[in-house]
């Protein structure tokens, strides 16, 4: 018998922490002012873009693994997870434009897409 979404996804509280705990850690770093490595300007570049990439493709993970716990169908989790982290990612980017020396760039959206859509195709193949 499948267990009543609403009813799950309010009481199971504890099931939400690491979810809470890593978009606190991303709200965090995007928080910091003119965050370079101090390696250069191609791999500061690429560094940075690449930790986009994970930033998401872990929240993703961490969300299709919450939202399956929820007796959803795998294709429904996904789909819900897709819109969450990218819904999350908007925000995360509008959020930049309120901190000096950072901005929030499309561009970057497209980025944490990237790693959305690789942690939902791992996920897939796992399936």
């Amino acid at each position: 018998m499948k267990k009543s979404i609403s009813k799950n996804i309010f009481t199971d509280f504890k099931s939400f922490i690491p979810i809470f705990l890593w978009v606190g850690l991303i709200f965090f770093f995007s928080h910091q002012p003119g965050l370079a490595s101090g390696f250069g300007n191609f791999w500061d570049f690429f560094l940075r873009k690449t930790a986009h990439i994970f930033e998401y493709a872990i929240l993703t993970f961490l969300l299709i693994h919450n939202i399956e716990e929820r007796n959803l169908k795998f294709k429904k989790a996904l789909a819900l997870s897709f819109i969450l982290a990218t819904l999350f990612a908007v925000s995360d980017e509008y959020h930049q434009t309120f901190i000096s020396a950072r901005e929030g760039k499309i561009s970057d959206i497209g980025i944490d897409a990237l790693g959305i859509i690789i942690a939902g195709w791992i996920s897939w193949k796992d399936k």
